[in-house]
This record gives C-alpha cells, sequence and structure tokens, in this order.
C-alpha cells in the first residue's frame, strides 16, 4: 500500500521590500534648494517667481523631497503654506547646508579671480586710518588689487563676494575666524581754543560748560554714566543738540570749533598729530567694542587675505595706547 501522499502546506505571502531606485538614492539637492524657498516665503506660487520656476514644478520637488524622507514637511491652506514639526526641524539644517555649499563655491571663484581681494569695512575707519596708508599697501603688494565696501552691516560671506570684513564688535560670530587687531577707547576731543576757554576735564563724569557734539555710536552716557560697551547704549541718539551717524564727521565739527566730541581713539590720531584737535582730558576709557579682522576659517588658506592680515596687523600694531586708562564712573 502506497503511503499517504501529504499535502503541500501552503506558502505564506512574502511582503517585498520596494527596491530603493537610484532617484532615491541619491540626496536631492534641488528639491532641498525648492524647500528652504517654500519655507522662507510660506508661498508655494513665491517661491517659483524667486526661483523662475512654475508653481507645478515647485510642488513637484516637495513631493520628491517628501518622498524621500517618508514624511509630510510642508501643509498647504488657501492662503498661506505651514511647516509641519518636521519640516520645522528641517529647515535650519538645510539653509546651513546650502549656505556652506555657496560658501564653498564663492571661495573656489574667489581664488580664481587671483588679484582681487573685497573687504568690506567701517567708513570711519576707511577715512580715518586706511586711505592713509593705502600707498604703502599697493607698493608692497602689487598684484593685489583692493574693492572697499564701506557698510555698518553684518556681512554674510555665503551672499556675497566679501573676502574679509572689518568690524568692532566682541568677537562672537559665528563660524568666523575673528581676530583681535586692537583694543579700542574713547576720549573727549576739541579745537585747542574751545580747551583755553573752557579747561581740561578730571575725568570720565561732569562736562562742565562744554557745547557737546553727539555721535550716535559714541554716545556721552559712555563718559559722564560709566556706561561704556553695555547693550543698548551704542547708537544711542541724544535728546537734544548736534548729531551725527559718521563718527569722522562729528571730529571735523569738533576741529572746526563747535564743540567738544567724544571719539573712538582710533579715529583720532590724524586730528591730534595735525594738531587740529586736543585732549579734553588725559584720561581714556574703554569703549567695550573692539576692532576685528573676521572671514570664513578656509579664506585664511587665500595668500591675499594671508598677505592683507599681515599688513593690517604690522601697521595696527604701531597704534600708540593711551597712556592714561581709566575706568568710567
Amino acid at each position: 500500500m502506497s503511503p499517504p501522499v501529504r499535502k503541500a502546506a501552503p506558502r505564506r505571502a512574502i511582503r517585498q521590500k520596494s527596491p530603493v531606485t537610484k532617484a532615491h538614492a541619491r540626496l536631492p539637492l534641488a528639491a532641498l534648494r525648492v524647500f528652504a524657498c517654500v519655507a522662507q516665503r510660506r508661498s508655494f506660487s513665491g517661491a517659483a517667481e524667486a526661483l523662475n520656476l512654475s508653481t507645478a514644478a515647485v510642488s513637484m520637488q516637495i513631493r520628491t523631497l517628501e518622498d524621500y524622507l517618508q514624511v509630510k514637511l510642508l501643509i498647504r491652506s488657501p492662503h498661506r503654506v505651514q511647516l509641519t514639526a518636521e519640516g520645522e526641524r528641517l529647515v535650519p539644517f538645510v539653509q546651513r547646508g546650502l549656505d556652506e555649499i555657496e560658501q564653498g563655491f564663492r571661495m573656489v571663484r574667489a581664488a580664481a579671480s587671483e588679484g582681487v581681494l573685497v573687504v568690506s569695512l567701517l567708513t570711519s575707519f576707511m577715512h580715518s586710518w586706511l586711505t592713509h596708508r593705502l600707498a604703502d599697501f599697493f607698493a608692497s603688494h602689487p598684484g593685489i588689487d583692493l574693492r572697499l565696501q564701506c557698510t555698518t552691516e553684518l556681512t554674510d560671506f555665503a551672499r556675497s563676494d566679501v573676502h574679509v570684513a572689518i568690524r568692532m564688535g566682541r568677537g562672537k560670530w559665528p563660524r568666523l575666524h575673528a581676530e583681535k587687531l586692537f583694543q579700542e577707547y574713547l576720549v573727549p576731543l576739541c579745537a585747542p581754543a574751545l580747551l583755553k576757554r573752557h579747561g581740561a576735564l578730571r575725568g570720565p563724569g561732569p562736562l562742565g560748560g562744554y557745547p557737546l557734539l553727539h555721535s550716535s555710536s559714541e554716545p556721552w552716557e559712555m563718559w559722564t554714566e560709566g556706561l561704556g560697551g553695555v547693550d543698548g547704549i551704542v547708537e544711542r541718539w541724544p535728546a537734544r543738540g548736534a548729531a551725527f551717524d559718521d563718527s569722522v564727521a562729528v571730529l571735523m565739527a569738533a576741529a572746526q570749533g563747535q564743540g567738544l566730541a567724544l571719539s573712538r581713539w582710533s579715529l583720532a590720531q590724524s586730528f591730534l598729530d595735525s594738531g587740529q584737535l586736543v585732549r579734553a582730558s588725559d584720561g581714556a576709557i574703554p569703549y567695550g567694542f573692539d576692532c576685528y579682522f573676521c572671514c570664513p576659517p578656509s579664506y585664511l588658506e587665500m595668500d591675499k587675505v594671508q598677505d592683507f592680515r599681515g599688513w593690517l596687523k604690522r601697521h595696527l600694531a604701531q597704534l600708540p595706547v593711551p597712556e592714561k586708562v581709566v575706568s568710567a564712573r
């Protein structure tokens, strides 16, 4: 008798994993750029206009990114686009990454244009210190063409052609090489005739009968009330009196005998050397913000950046320091 034939057990359905296509294996860089633009503007149509794309193309790129991540990033409503929690978390990483890539491209292009060095700086520093020494720089570095851009705004190195920024501050700028060039002080200055008429000041505190000239970035409260270098004092306009938003303009007005000026020490040297201005007090107080050489760390690899940095440091090392530095009252 033949043995019974066993029936084959039914096969379990095996769940096949979706194959990872080449398109999804690659990071969708184009979609990241579109996502950052939509997140910034909270609008598909606004992003389409900014990127010179159709709204449909923008939607397709967002879908590509959401498929890649397998999460929802944006919620479209009739009037506004909203980010999901996952979208909110992703935005700063995407923006930082795009900025780094763009900065890398700019560094390669900047290195290729060998002779041009773009420097962003304050107008006051350029007129009072740098312009008098440019002839020496060009004589010692004939292969470098300086392009000077004057502004008080912070420099976005990822979105500009600037190689170096010279700024007043505390040196705490993220992801930048910030190197102190010199410490800054404040001193009261006036024309010699005005000093003869009103006499010297004893130090920080009362200002006697002097007519005052005001600067928005060096307010007299720093001298009279001991408020030097604290947040909320710089860029302060006075309630009364003539006021300037240019630190060198204040010195020029003082040289014409119009009043007493509170000046940054580094800006005063040419006026003091020429005798146009004299110190109304032998005391000086720390400003609280110092002068820094700033650039992305990778830019230090450029010879032209190193040449300019070395030249600046050599000359600024000769800047005299006030003999009597006192604390504001």
